[in-house]
Formats: C-alpha cells, sequence, structure tokens
C-alpha cells in the first residue's frame, strides 16, 4: 500500500448551483492534459510562491534562470490536445502502418506475448514506472525477476555468470569485442574476426565502434579463419543465413590464434542446440526480444550478455547478485557497484548505465510461464516446420543450408518477390543480384502449417502440388536441419521457479507478490535529482500496445511504415522547436548511447575538415559518470576542469585547459543547468572559449527539464545534446530501463549523425544501434506527451518543476545547508542538501538518512552524487503540494531524529537511523532497541493511514561482493 496523506478536497458547497448553466460553451470544454499532468494547480501555484515571498511565477524565473540565456517568445510546437484528441490524432498514424506476415527475421520475431504478462507487466505502472534499483530494500520484486532472467541465460547459453541486460544484440556484440580486448592479456593482436554470417545490423554497429578503439575488424566466411593472431572472434550461431556452424570447430580455430571467442546466438535455438559454453565460448550475447516481446519497430528489448566467471569485473551493465540483509535474510541487489559509471569514469569497463529491465523481465516471465518443456516443444514446432518448408524446396531443386534452426536462405526468381507482396507476406532480401536473388526466410512461435504452405506457394507459384502433410510425416522420420550430432542433450531451467507457475493464477499471484516488494510511483514521490521520475501518463503508455505499432519488424519495407515515418517527422519537429538544433537522430536508444553518438559525430565532423588530431575532452568535475566512459569509448582522453566554491564550473581553469590543449581540443561535455543544480550564467562564455580553440561544445541532456520553454540548448551555444525520453519526456524508466536518448546537432554536425543499413539511403556509417530508429516503439509516448502538453503545458511544467524545487530548497533550508544555488539564492529543478555537517557531529550518514525515508514511504533521493556525502532532490512537475509537503515533512522529522542522536537521546551505533529501513518482520521480533516499534515503522501519524513496507532489512552490499552469486537461489533457499 501507498503511504499518502489525504489530500484536500474542494467543497461544492461554495459553488453556486446555477454558476455553470451561465458559462458558455468553450467554458465547458475538459480540462487541458497539462492540469492532468502537472500536480499543483492555480491555488497550489500560489501558496508556493507566496512561500517563496513572490506572487508572479516570472518573478521566480527571473530570479532563477539568467536573463541572457531566457528564450524569446514562444515554442513553435502546437496547441495541445486533450487525450481523446491526440489519441484519436495518434490512430490516424497508427493505421498508416501496414501489419504483414513477417518472416524477415535477422534476430526479430513476430512472438506472442502472454496476455497475462502483457496486461499485469508491460502495461502496469507498478513495474514501469519504477526506478533502476539502486535501492534494494524496496526493489527486491524486479531484482528478483533480473535474477530470473540472469539464471535464464546462464541456463541456455552453458556459461557461468549473466548480466541483467543490454540494449540491443549489436551493442552487445560490441561490448563483447570490448571485454576481449580488455581480457586477453595473452595476444598483443589489435585484430577482431567476425564472421561474415554475422547479422548484417551487427556489423554496422562492431565497424563504428572498433574505429575508434584501433581495432582491425578481419570479416571473412567463418571457415576462413586463418593463422593470423587475433585477440578476439565473433561468430553467429545459428548463422545470419540459417546455417548452423561446427562451433567447436570454430572456436578451436580463434583459439589457435590467440582469440577469445564471442558467440552471438537465439535463446530458442539453444533449447535444441548444443549451449556455446560446453563448446568452449568466451562470451555469449543475442537478444531476447522473441521471448515475449513486441517488435517494435525495433525496441525496446532487452540483450543478454553471459560470460566465464573469470571475467566477472569485464562484464558491461549490471549484474543482479544474492546477498543478505542485516537480520540474515536473504536479500537482492545490484552487485560490484564499483563498476558503476558514476565511480569509475574514464576508467570504466563500459558507458552504460542502464538496461532494458522491464523487457527483460517480460522475457523472464516468459520462461516461467512456458518452463523448459514449453520452451522445448515450441523450438521443436518451429525447427520442425522450417524442416517442412526446406524439404519442400529441396524437392524442387532449391538449395537451402544443410544445417538450419528456424531460418532458411536460397536463391530464386525476382518473381518470388512480387507473389510475396501479393500475399502480404515480408521476406528478407539479402541481394538481388543476377537472375537469382537472394532471399531469407526465419519461422517463429506463431507460425503454423498454413504459412508453410503460403511460403511454398510464393516460392514455388501455387502448382507445386506439395502438401504439409506428407511433409510432416517426411520429416518425422529423417535428422533434417539438426544432425545428433549439434543437439542439446543436457537439463536447462530446472530451477523451480521456471516449473511451477504454468497456469495463469499462478502466474499472476507470483508477479502480484513481486509487484508488491517494490516501490514506484504508484506508491509515491520518487525524489531523485538529474532522474526526472515525472508521471507516465496511461494516455501516452496506451498506443505501445496498438499491433500497428507493436507488430512491425523495424526493417520492413518503408511503404509499410510511413505511419512511422511520419510519427517520427513529427516527433523530430518538435524537439527542434524545444531545443533550437537543426537536425534530429532517434537511433541511440539510452542517454549513454546518445553521448557516444554525439561525440561521434563531433569526432567524425573533425576528421572531415583534416583535424583528426583532435583528441582531447574537458570535462567539468561535477560532469556526470557516463561522460567520461563516453569520451574513452571514442579515443579521446579525458581532461578534468575544476568547479568553483558555488558548484560552477571555473572559466579560469577552461580557459587554461583549451589553451594547453591547443589543436588537440576535440570537445567539452558539460550539463545545463549544471549537475549541481543551478543555471550558471556565464554558460555562453563557457562555449566561447571552447569555439575559440576549435573544440565542440556536448551538453548533457539530463537536466532538460529546467529548459523546455525557456531555454534553448542551441542558443546557449552547444552544438549537440542526447535527450533523455526517459526523463524529460516521460517514458518511464522500466525498472532500469528502457530509454532512448536522441541527439540534437546544429547544420555542421548534421551529415555526421548515425546511419544505418536499413534505411531508405542504405548508408552504415556511425551506426550506433541495432534498428535504425532504436527503440521506436516506445516514441509515441514521447510524441502523446508533447501532443497532450503543447506549447503552453510544455513550459508550464517546466515553470512548476523548477517552483517545486524551490519550495524544497525553502522548506528544508532552517534544517539541512542547502549547498548550491544561483547569483539570487534560488536553485533549477533539483536542489542538493549538505549532510556532511551533520555526519560529523552525529555519525549519521547520507545513507542512513536515505534509507530512513523509506520508513517514511518515500524512494531516498539522488546519494552522494554529484558531491559525496549530499542528498539531490528532485521533485517534477507532476507531484501536488501535498506530496511536497509529506516529503518536507518527513525530513524534518528525520532531521530531529538526528538531533536526538546528537543530544545522546539515542545512541549513535543503536538508533532508528542506523537500522533503517524496519520491515514487518521487525514488529514481531524480539525488541531491545532505545526506540519504540511505532517510533520504527509509524514515525508520522499519516503512516498508518496507509503504509508502504520494505522487503527486507538493510542489505549487505559488502557480503555480497565477497560471496559473489548471480543466479537464483539453491532450491533448498527457494521460498
Amino acid at each position: 500500500m501507498t503511504t499518502r496523506t489525504t489530500e484536500p478536497t474542494r467543497s461544492n458547497a461554495a459553488i453556486d448551483p446555477t454558476e455553470l448553466q451561465r458559462q458558455p460553451l468553450t467554458a465547458l470544454a475538459e480540462r487541458p492534459f497539462s492540469a492532468r499532468h502537472i500536480g499543483p494547480d492555480a491555488d497550489d501555484e500560489q501558496q508556493m510562491l507566496q512561500r517563496l515571498g513572490l506572487n508572479r511565477m516570472e518573478d521566480l524565473l527571473q530570479q532563477a534562470i539568467p536573463a541572457s540565456i531566457r528564450m524569446q517568445g514562444e515554442l513553435a510546437v502546437e496547441p495541445g490536445l486533450t487525450e481523446a484528441e491526440a489519441l484519436a490524432k495518434l490512430r490516424t498514424l497508427a493505421e498508416r502502418n501496414e501489419i504483414r506476415r513477417s518472416f524477415i527475421g535477422q534476430g526479430y520475431y513476430p512472438t506472442a506475448v502472454p496476455p497475462v504478462i502483457q496486461r499485469n507487466v508491460l502495461e502496469n505502472p507498478a513495474w514501469y514506472t519504477a526506478y533502476t534499483p539502486y535501492q534494494p530494500e524496496i526493489s527486491q520484486g524486479r531484482l528478483e525477476a533480473l535474477l530470473n532472467f540472469q539464471q535464464m541465460v546462464m541456463d541456455l547459453t552453458g556459461m557461468d555468470l549473466a548480466n541483467a541486460s543490454l540494449l540491443d544484440e549489436a551493442t552487445a556484440a560490441a561490448e563483447a569485442m570490448a571485454l576481449c580486448l580488455r581480457a586477453n592479456r595473452k595476444s598483443k593482436s589489435r585484430v577482431f574476426f567476425v564472421d561474415a554470417d554475422v547479422h548484417p545490423q551487427t556489423l554496422d554497429v562492431l565497424r563504428t565502434r572498433a574505429d575508434y578503439f584501433g581495432v582491425e575488424l578481419r570479416i571473412a566466411t567463418a571457415d576462413d579463419i586463418g593463422d593470423e593472431p587475433l585477440f578476439g572472434a565473433l561468430f553467429q550461431y545459428p548463422g545470419s543465413s540459417g546455417q548452423v556452424p561446427d562451433l567447436a570447430r570454430l572456436i578451436d580455430k580463434a583459439a589457435a590464434c590467440g582469440a577469445m571467442t564471442a558467440v552471438a546466438s537465439d535463446l530458442l535455438a539453444l533449447l535444441l542446440l548444443r549451449s556455446p559454453g560446453e563448446l568452449g565460448a568466451d562470451v555469449v550475447l543475442g537478444s531476447a526480444q522473441r521471448f515475449g516481446v513486441p517488435m517494435g519497430y525495433g525496441g525496446p528489448h532487452a540483450a543478454f550478455f553471459a560470460t566465464r566467471e573469470a571475467h566477472k569485473r569485464q562484464v558491461p551493465g549490471r549484474i543482479i547478485g544474492v546477498s543478505r540483509d542485516s537480520n540474515g535474510h536473504t536479500a537482492l541487489r545490484m552487485a560490484m557497484q564499483t563498476r558503476e559509471q558514476h565511480i569509475r569514469r574514464e576508467k570504466a569497463t563500459s558507458n552504460i548505465c542502464t538496461a532494458q529491465a522491464l523487457l527483460a523481465n517480460m522475457a523472464s516471465f516468459y520462461a516461467v510461464w512456458h518452463g523448459p518443456v514449453g520452451l522445448r516443444r515450441q523450438a521443436e514446432r518451429v525447427h520442425r516446420l522450417t524442416a517442412m518448408l526446406a524439404l519442400g524446396l529441396q524437392q524442387n531443386g532449391i538449395q537451402v543450408p544443410a544445417t538450419f534452426f528456424d531460418t532458411l536462405s536460397f536463391r530464386a526468381g525476382a518473381d518470388v518477390r512480387q507473389r510475396a507482396d501479393a500475399q502480404g507476406l515480408n521476406l528478407r532480401l539479402i541481394d538481388t543480384a543476377g537472375d537469382q536473388w537472394h532471399y531469407g526466410v526465419s519461422l517463429d512461435e506463431t507460425c503454423t502449417a498454413a504459412d508453410v504452405t503460403r511460403l511454398l506457394d510464393v516460392v514455388l507459384g501455387t502448382g507445386h502440388g506439395l502438401d504439409v502433410t506428407t511433409l510432416d510425416a517426411e520429416v518425422c522420420q529423417a535428422d533434417t536441419g539438426l544432425p545428433a550430432a549439434l543437439r542439446r542433450t543436457d537439463a536447462v531451467l530446472t530451477h523451480p521457479v521456471f516449473n511451477r507457475y504454468h497456469s495463469e493464477t499462478e502466474l499472476l499471484r507470483y508477479i502480484k507478490r513481486l509487484e508488491n516488494r517494490d516501490y514506484s510511483l504508484v506508491h509515491g514521490m520518487i525524489p531523485l535529482g538529474s532522474c526526472t521520475m515525472k508521471l507516465n501518463a496511461a494516455a501516452e503508455m496506451m498506443p505501445v500496445s496498438w499491433p500497428e505499432f507493436a507488430q512491425i519488424h523495424p526493417f520492413a519495407p518503408a511503404a509499410q511504415t510511413e505511419g512511422y515515418r511520419q510519427l517520427l517527422q513529427e516527433l523530430e519537429a518538435q524537439l527542434k522547436a524545444i531545443t533550437g538544433y537543426d537536425a534530429i537522430s532517434m537511433q541511440p536508444n539510452s542517454g549513454a548511447q546518445g553521448e557516444y553518438a554525439g561525440l561521434l559525430a563531433i569526432r567524425r565532423y573533425q576528421a572531415a575538415q583534416g583535424e583528426s588530431q583532435r583528441d582531447i575532452c574537458l570535462i567539468p568535475a561535477s560532469a556526470h559518470g557516463t561522460n567520461p566512459a563516453s569520451a574513452a569509448m571514442m579515443g579521446l582522453q579525458v581532461v578534468i576542469v575544476d568547479c568553483d566554491d558555488n558548484g560552477n564550473v571555473n572559466l579560469a581553469d577552461l580557459r587554461a585547459r583549451a589553451e594547453q590543449a591547443g589543436d588537440r581540443l576535440s570537445a567539452c561535455m558539460i550539463t545545463y543547468p549544471s549537475t549541481h543544480g543551478v543555471f550558471e550564467a556565464d554558460v555562453k562564455t563557457l562555449c566561447d572559449i571552447v569555439h575559440a580553440h576549435g573544440g565542440q561544445v556536448y551538453m548533457d541532456g539530463a537536466n532538460l527539464n529546467a529548459q523546455v520553454g525557456l531555454v534553448q540548448p542551441a542558443a546557449l551555444g552547444s552544438d549537440v545534446s542526447h535527450l533523455n525520453l526517459h526523463k524529460t519526456f516521460a517514458i518511464p524508466h522500466g525498472g532500469g530501463g528502457p530509454g532512448m536518448g536522441p541527439i540534437g546537432v546544429r547544420a555542421h554536425l548534421a551529415p555526421y549523425l548515425p546511419g544505418h543499413g536499413h534505411t531508405d539511403e542504405g548508408a552504415a556509417d556511425g551506426a550506433v544501434s541495432a534498428a535504425p530508429f532504436g527503440s521506436a516503439g516506445i516514441l509515441p509516448i514521447t510524441w502523446m506527451y508533447n501532443r497532450m502538453l503543447g506549447r503552453v503545458g510544455l513550459r508550464r511544467s517546466t515553470e512548476v518543476a523548477i517552483l517545486g524545487a524551490n519550495v524544497i530548497a525553502e522548506g528544508l533550508a532552517d534544517h539541512y545547508p542547502i549547498l548550491y544555488r544561483g547569483d539570487q539564492d534560488r536553485v533549477a529543478h533539483e536542489c542538493i542538501i549538505d549532510l556532511r555537517p551533520l555526519k560529523a557531529e552525529s555519525g549519521i550518514s547520507e545513507e542512513d538518512v536515505a534509507k530512513r525515508l523509506m520508513d517514511y514511504g518515500f524512494h531516498a533521493p539522488t546519494m552522494s552524487f554529484p558531491v559525496p556525502g549530499t542528498l539531490m532532490i528532485e521533485p517534477t512537475e507532476s507531484e501536488s503540494l501535498a506530496e511536497l509537503d509529506r516529503f518536507i515533512e518527513a525530513m524534518r522529522a528525520i532531521r530531529q531524529e538526528i538531533d536526538q542522536v546528537i543530544r545522546g537521546d539515542w545512541p549513535a551505533d543503536n538508533n532508528p537511523l542506523v537500522h533503517a529501513p524496519h520491515t514487518q518482520n521487525d514488529l514481531l521480533a524480539d525488541w531491545d532497541r532505545p526506540y519504540s516499534r511505532e517510533v520504527a515503522v509509524f514515525p508520522v501519524p499519516s503512516l498508518r493511514e496507509a503504509k508502504f513496507w520494505p522487503a527486507v532489512n538493510r542489505v549487505d552490499n559488502v557480503f555480497g561482493d565477497r560471496n559473489f552469486v548471480c543466479s537464483c537461489p539453491a532450491t533448498d533457499e527457494w521460498r
């Protein structure tokens, strides 16, 4: 249950019963969406301004935002629509997408999303509005689902450990290449072998990544791997053509060249194929999309990544581990967090700072739902249908691969394409050279025998005379496509979690049980600074499940995706108007990937100008940790710039370091408003300094929620920004992903935006994601957000976000030091409270305060970033005044508790803060503490009305790292 005080209601008694009758029709219109999205109403806003000693919103904006950077005039976007109007308009776009039966494959498959998972996970705000599980005590539900995902991947790949997902298969392959480069200490080679039968989109991303790693790619047929020294090799298993290679032999050949081996594979195929781990692979990766996640025109989908125990500290992304809480009970957490980019910065193993948690959870529940028997039956059925098709083609003289799982490639006449179009089928067209075109066909769990007949009709013509029943009987008598030597014989998914919840009643209750162990926006405010946990409105989320958006293959012909194309064009126009940039790329599917793509555009532009020597990136000390990590990935040398005592970039230090860099200066990465939560008055001067030395300015878009409608990044002098659609533009965080990080650039960088081999232009230069438009399936959310708020609502959202942050700062200023303020004593959309003086006096740390907030029914603010020993608070515009006051009340009460420790009323090592959070089990335990159970769990009266209970007591991080386990607990420990 949520913890929430009863919000005040306005009585109808004061309303003249004839008042509405006298109003004109226009006054009776539906309330604008902005009134639904923005928490405080006009009366609340006025009360909030009065607390700041102000009368008008404009007075606050003049104090918070330097006049020199204020945007003039209104946003050049359309007026806001009601929810019904926006949905109707979007429906007209959706209907311009043509849903065809897709056999394109290439890593993307139609899938049957179990309704129990679609309804209770994908469409459930308790799952999609949760934040990344940095606070494990209130994240045990999704941590368990992600642990199940890791166990599923480990079982199917045959590897020692797996992470909690990556962004897509292509970038996972690039991460595998980087891991091999780091981990292979025996090889001095910089050459990476890539099987030519790897998916083309993976090859494109590898080419981009290799350029700035100083890696030479050797792309050739797998059998052509020779004696050349290598540090790594990548094989596709099964191959993109459908052929299943003799993987053991290829791994041995790669090892003889000194290479570590990465294998891109398919989870459903691994139900039947011998596992890459058994055959000697070092890394196994791929996409979990076909495990119950819609294609969505390219995403979002969960990639998987598994490796050997020896490489656990080299693994990119997040790993969920098993630990214990302060009472010795099993508890889950994100393991080895020292690998996180905000700590390791340019020394990070990757710039990945997110996952695809929501989609990984869907895939894990899919495996739980079907279980090992159901999944193997599904795999056998898909393979059987493929074998029937193969036999029919072979009997008519068409050659197909000798071994295959679900995909066949073959050559046939151009008329096959024409017949497929007439039948409403999409086949993969590999090449059109000569009279015989090269086709690919991939089958999936939704296929039937009737689909085999349709495919035979398309390829052979309707006069082929083949009967699928006869074909099936013949296939049953042969070992077609997968000889015994390739087949898996070991048991998989033996853990009870995969063998119990096969009725809908049982799975529904399991999902609900996990949901109850997680805190999300359905429970209360998540005041995380720099993370912008705002409302993800139901009307914005609904279109994600529409078939016209969900069931489109990312490589479907452009003529079938006109609705998506128009949506993309309109969304790009909205974002250009908001940011002032000249061009937008939608390809990056995370904020960190947007950083990478932005720096890539800068480096490609500079190379085109004959300035490839520019390899120094200036980054303020306060920057997000992904900034230096992304710069390092782009082959840039990171130089840190100091901040002054007010948290601003030290311009004298910046100027000195720019002069020292000289013609090697490539870029400067800044965040605006600053990571310290302040609009820096000299930002234009900063940009001028960088430009004067020939560099480009990259503006991190993490804090764009303080700019929309008031400030344009391009007008400040920046050249490129990434835009966190999962922050400012309402795409939900999903418990740790998905996200979207498109980039905006000025005109001179536009030619260097990411390309892709499957766009109309067909140029793959600079590809950063597997799909042309990243996670396009969630872009309707942002389109709806912008269209419903419109020019007035977008600006008002920003204003109220700034107002709320200042109300919190003012409400806490007498209790905690506010670390940074602007020139006129105001903060931007977030504020930082400094707990270091209190810690020195009381011994109570920022972690103690964060955990104690859970007892009050809140998720903790951002802890120890950007300054150790602090909490960064961002309320967002969606939270009501009542919720802001509830948070202020909790923080004031916690300060009083700290004072009791200082006075000696409670011992420094035995008080409600150091023991926080408290669970229901604490109410039943022997109680010998100097504070009451009531103080522990009901510190304010409102909690008696509704209480969110942490699932476990404080988790022991050190124990989890010293006793690293990333698989489901043993059967005797499993509840």
